[in-house]
């Protein structure tokens, strides 16, 4: 019965991690506006305002460009498709046959972003009460184990260290897609590079799946250029998503959380196989969180 629960609620559970991620991650800029004297539900508040206004800042430095190169992009969209479509020998009529259940799926794609926005508000509501009553949490869980209060104590210090450690990791590891993504993009002149190289940065988020999305509209937009830029395009972003899954995200991760390689990119495939995306972002915390006190329970036993 305690199984079934669990299952029934694990999008839940879930959603709980994550924000104990968060709550980890931002602990240690709140403890510090606390030590200033400046109340806990300020602090929270003003670190809530200076994420928000740094991402208003980025926009607003890229604003004209991303703005402007979107709307290009946009604009010439149809003729891309058409462009496609006469290269690959496709009857546009196949196309418009499939308008009907394209209109579903797009509200399909609506209510599911609605409900993520939802539950978006949810986790960020859930990490603002959980910053606030965080000591007192940590308290009274250590209580449940009388006898290994300190212990339990030391164990949700460093489980809090290490996923802070892999929230930062993964913002770094955005910020080299987009990074590098541009520089390839500009390279190989393909025009709005910017919007895509942000594009790529954003989806990085997103395992597996996410650097494949990211790629469609670059490759797209090189087919449209010529064939031969489109392949390389394609190979750009084939050399970039092999670089990520073997040497920047294992690297990055055993820098944020200690993991070695192989263990990272074993839990990623395990996660996503079991959980689908969801379970293969959150794969490496999980898996950072059960080395945690596997460890301290065989360091038990030997003492």
């Amino acid at each position: 019965l305690g199984l079934w629960i669990v299952y029934y609620i694990l999008d839940l559970i879930l959603l709980l991690f994550v924000a104990l991620i968060f709550v980890s991650a931002l602990s240690p800029t709140v403890e510090f506006l606390s030590s200033k004297k400046i109340p806990k539900p300020l602090a929270i508040a003003i670190i809530y305002v200076l994420i928000l206004g740094i991402l208003i800042s980025l926009l607003t430095i890229s604003f004209t460009p991303l703005i402007e190169q979107t709307a290009n992009l946009i604009s010439i969209l149809p003729n891309t498709i058409n462009q496609l479509l006469i290269l690959g020998n496709i009857d546009p009529n196949v196309i418009r046959s499939q308008l009907p259940d394209l209109s579903k799926d797009l509200f399909s794609i609506s209510k599911s972003i609605f409900d993520n926005f939802i539950t978006i508000v949810l986790l960020f509501v859930l990490t603002f009460y959980l910053l606030l009553e965080r000591e007192n949490l940590e308290g009274r869980a250590a209580t449940l184990f009388v006898g290994k209060e300190e212990r339990v104590r030391r164990l949700l210090e460093e489980i809090e260290e290490k996923l802070g450690g892999w929230l930062r990791g993964q913002l770094f590891l955005s910020l080299i897609i987009g990074v590098i993504s541009y520089i390839g993009l500009t390279i190989l002149q393909i025009p709005y590079a910017l919007p895509l190289a942000i594009w790529s940065g954003l989806l990085e988020i997103v395992p597996v799946m996410g650097p494949i999305i990211a790629a469609i509209p670059a490759v797209l937009l090189g087919f449209t250029i010529s064939p031969v830029l489109g392949g390389g395009v394609a190979a750009m972003y084939f050399v970039i998503q092999q670089l990520e899954n073997h040497v920047i995200v294992p690297q990055v991760m055993r820098k944020a959380v200690g993991l070695n390689p192989l263990v990272v990119i074993l839990a990623i495939a395990v996660g996503g196989r079991l959980l689908g995306i969801g379970g293969a972002l959150l794969a490496v915390p999980i898996v950072v969180v059960g080395q945690i006190i596997v460890l301290d329970i065989l360091l038990e036993r030997k003492r």
